[in-house]
């Protein structure tokens, strides 16, 4: 009989990749809460769990019997740090709560946090041992997140998993970039360095590994792509696959912080928080932007799947067929 999973956050982008990677590997049922509307599971066999994470019953009831949790539920951006505590540190609690209540016999929780807990790493690469220091209300908040969870480690076999930036199909976040790019130029932060880019399905299937492997309990990974990525392959990638011509545009960093005020100012007046913000510019500013998945290789043999090009040209095809970029002339 195959395996049965409990997925939070499985309506959302990284999610609904990782409800998909179940299914292909042998999992018989893949329960997925659900607020409102399936979103990207509208065509995935899932099992849909309606409701909401702080219904205690309701969570019980879906773990029950769960051989695996993965919990990629929480909140990304809010105006303050009290809503994002809310719903990334009080909401594992009580998750976690319930697990040991309702299945404390369960094979393994998988608890995903972000790079942006670590904040600034020497070389702007980070790995495991680097000392968290969150620059952003929301890193501050998934390291409060994690120690949260190391206090359930003793108690509960729990891994955590550290995702970088994440591209592929269904994604809002780095598509921007490549929206950039398909109108002609291409906006990069003067000195920054490059970036660490995983495609989603091998950062579902990093997950999966994390979740099954014996030797990660209690253990933290990042999972990503240890080919460095400059933003000038970066681009000559992006323009390859979309066929078009963009310019470097080098930002300034000195405008970083004046631009997130202004973009926070315009958002109160239309009663909208926006994607650039002022966490979102601190992180920009200060936070690595590259980590290493060499912990994640040695212990349960994880290695990215998808070369750069290949998932761009894929992703962009997507966005092509879902009419949210042009298809070439």
């Amino acid at each position: 009989m195959g395996k049965t999973a409990f997925v939070t956050g499985g309506t959302g982008f990284v999610g609904s990749h990782l409800a998909q990677v179940l299914l292909e590997h042998g999992y018989s049922e893949v329960r997925c809460l659900v607020r409102t509307r399936l979103k990207w599971l509208e065509n995935i066999p899932v099992v849909p769990v309606r409701g909401i994470l702080s219904d205690q019953a309701l969570i019980a009831d879906a773990v029950r019997g769960a051989d695996f949790v993965y919990h990629l539920g929480g909140v990304t951006r809010a105006r303050t740090y009290a809503d994002l505590e809310a719903g990334n540190v009080t909401a594992t609690q009580h998750l976690l709560d319930t697990i040991m209540a309702a299945n404390p016999g369960i094979a393994k929780v998988l608890i995903t946090s972000t790079l942006a807990a670590v904040g600034p790493a020497p070389d702007g690469r980070a790995d495991e041992s680097t000392s968290l220091r969150p620059v952003s209300r929301y890193g501050r908040s998934k390291a409060a997140m994690e120690a949260v969870v190391r206090d359930y480690a003793s108690a509960l076999p729990i891994v955590v998993v550290r995702p970088p930036s994440v591209y592929g199909p269904r994604d809002r976040d780095v598509f921007t970039f490549f929206k950039a790019v398909q109108q002609g130029f291409c906006p990069v932060l003067r000195g920054d360095s490059g970036i660490t880019l995983v495609h989603a399905r091998d950062l579902a299937r990093g997950m999966k590994e994390a979740a099954e492997a014996e030797a990660t309990r209690g253990e933290t990974y990042f999972i990503g792509n240890d080919e460095d990525v400059s933003w000038a392959s970066l681009r000559r990638a992006v323009m390859a696959a979309l066929g078009v011509r963009a310019i470097t545009v080098p930002v300034p960093r000195m405008l970083v912080m004046p631009a997130a005020y202004l973009a926070e100012g315009l958002g109160k007046l239309l009663g909208q928080y926006p994607p650039f913000n002022l966490d979102k510019g601190r992180e920009l500013l200060y936070t690595a932007k590259r980590c290493s998945s060499a912990k994640a290789a040695k212990d349960f043999g994880y290695r990215p799947r998808i070369p750069l090009a290949e998932g761009l040209s894929h992703t962009i095809a997507w966005y092509q067929a879902q009419g949210w970029l042009r298809r070439a002339a």
